[in-house]
């Protein structure tokens, strides 16, 4: 292995076998040296949960020839763990989770697993990104493709803040149609879920949840509205979630409890 390059860690919480991820990873081989490192099958808005009780399971995995790596039977939180922890050569310069069909944006990045990689790298002191594309069927991979392999560049070469990463949504338009970039916030827009009663062949009730974005919240500063505006959205994302602001009324509520 090269000393030279970067070395760069690829995941996602799509699967291995996902074609946004072998864009990336056939991406940021011109910039570093990529190892992919996956879960073996969709795992799409399983947060940051970890696997403790059962055994994790790991298999090589190659594409064509093209980039080599492992999967993972566990979620994409375990996957930047055990990569760090067991399986890679020496410590990754930058951890890069997607390209994930759909945003990444509003109330879904606490669900998202590709986010969760990209936390869980920042949590591990490793300069992290993760990028999605605004749209789950007919993908156009090459724009993003090309701006991770750019911010990638930025990212080596600046670092990131500490327990900050980058959380990045690309519009599915052609490169000529993307407008610009524009650094955003994480909006309030949540999912409206609905809830569809069937019953299967042995008369037994199941639930399948489906769901669309409600109301999107209105801002030029928000990330959904860039991505509607077919602008790249960046949003520096942290993962302490302590509210400081509530902290001084907390305080007083408990003098007043105190006085009782």
């Amino acid at each position: 292995m090269s000393q030279d390059k970067p070395y760069i860690l690829v995941t996602n919480d799509d699967g291995i076998a996902a074609p946004g991820i072998n864009a990336l990873a056939l991406a940021l081989k011109s910039i570093g040296e990529v190892i992919v490192i996956a879960p073996d099958s969709e795992k799409s808005a399983v947060g940051h949960a970890i696997t403790l009780s059962d055994p994790i399971r790991v298999t090589d995995f190659s594409k064509n020839g093209l980039w080599r790596g492992y999967s993972v039977s566990g979620t994409p939180a375990d996957c930047v763990k055990i990569a760090v922890g067991a399986l890679l050569e020496r410590r990754p310069d930058l951890v890069v989770s997607g390209i994930n069909l759909g945003s990444n944006a509003g109330i879904n990045v606490i669900y998202s697993g590709t986010v969760s990689a990209a936390t869980e790298g920042t949590i591990l002191g490793i300069p992290s990104i993760a990028i999605s594309l605004a749209t789950y069927s007919d993908p156009i991979f090459e724009p993003a493709a090309e701006f991770a392999i750019q911010i990638s560049q930025l990212v080596l070469k600046k670092g990131l803040p500490e327990r900050t990463l980058l959380n990045i949504n690309v519009p599915n338009v052609p490169k000529e149609q993307i407008r610009g970039i524009r650094i955003t916030r994480q909006g309030m827009a949540n999912f409206a879920e609905l809830f569809d009663r069937r019953v299967d062949p042995r008369n037994r009730i199941y639930y399948w949840m489906d769901g669309k974005k409600a109301e999107l919240e209105e801002g030029e500063n928000v990330d959904d509205v860039a991505i509607r505006e077919n602008l790249i959205s960046i949003t520096p994302v942290k993962y302490d979630l302590t509210n400081y602001e509530f902290i001084p009324e907390l305080q007083n509520w408990l003098k007043e409890r105190e006085k009782k």
